[in-house]
């Protein structure tokens, strides 16, 4: 079956006609760094993959409430699955990260070459938001390039929309986000289940909305550009978001 799947995400990718979705969300990347992409999966890939993910996080979700130095005491409160526990119990969400033709029309869109995570704890990662206050705050990710899938979501009267400043940089002994967030115009998109989106991540300032009721459930596949493979990265907050015990 997840061959199968694949099969249909691999097709529609290549035979749907999406040159004209394509240059919209081009564009969109370019000026904020963010942009809507659901038409890259078709709703019967969406749903297998949804499917995963909800029997994932219900059987290995691990509870966080952290703050980081790095990103100013930002906080991450959520339940999340670590990309082990994915590779362990489905085929198929490792199946999806690895599609040449999604990664090839992503890179189209990006307008550079689109490379697996050579750190793979951010490779694909599930994260749910379930209670009132839970947020992943304000923060910048280690690698480039961030594809999430929307799985759940509330409506945006109760949070969960996403929130990005493009154009930041981020130093870890001085995030200074108040003065990025001063300095620079805060976008806001709204998104819900069925939605994907693409962000550039490490030069993206970036939050999801605290939410105040609902359930909001993502997996995010993590990507780099050849320029992070020439970087020496650490992982402060990965490592310890990631962690295989709260």
């Amino acid at each position: 079956m997840n061959a199968r799947i694949v099969q249909e995400l691999n097709q529609h990718v290549r035979h749907a006609g999406l040159s004209g979705e394509v240059a919209a969300a081009r564009r969109e990347f370019a000026e904020r760094g963010f942009a809507m992409v659901s038409f890259l999966a078709p709703a019967s890939v969406k749903q297998a993959v949804a499917d995963d993910v909800l029997s994932l996080i219900e059987e290995s979700g691990v509870r966080r409430d952290l703050r980081f130095k790095e990103t100013g005491g930002t906080p991450r409160r959520m339940r999340n699955v670590t990309r082990s526990e994915i590779a362990e119990h489905s085929a198929l969400i490792p199946a999806v990260y690895r599609s040449e033709a999604l990664v090839g029309l992503l890179a189209e869109i990006v307008g550079e070459p689109v490379l697996a995570c050579p750190y793979e704890p951010e490779q694909y990662v599930i994260t749910r938001l379930e209670h009132s206050g839970d947020t992943h705050g304000w923060h910048w990710d280690d690698y480039s390039f961030a594809l999430v899938w929307l799985v759940q979501c509330p409506p945006p009267e109760h949070g969960g929309f996403v929130q990005c400043v493009a154009g930041t940089r981020w130093d870890k002994s001085d995030p200074a986000i108040h003065r990025a967030l001063l300095d620079n115009p805060i976008w806001s998109f709204e998104v819900g289940a069925g939605d994907l989106y693409v962000m550039r991540t490490n030069t993206t300032l970036h939050r999801v909305y605290p939410i105040t009721a609902g359930v909001r459930t993502i997996v995010n596949m993590g990507y780099a550009s050849k320029p992070d493979l020439e970087t020496v990265m650490s992982h402060e907050t990965m490592d310890a978001l990631w962690a295989e015990q709260a």
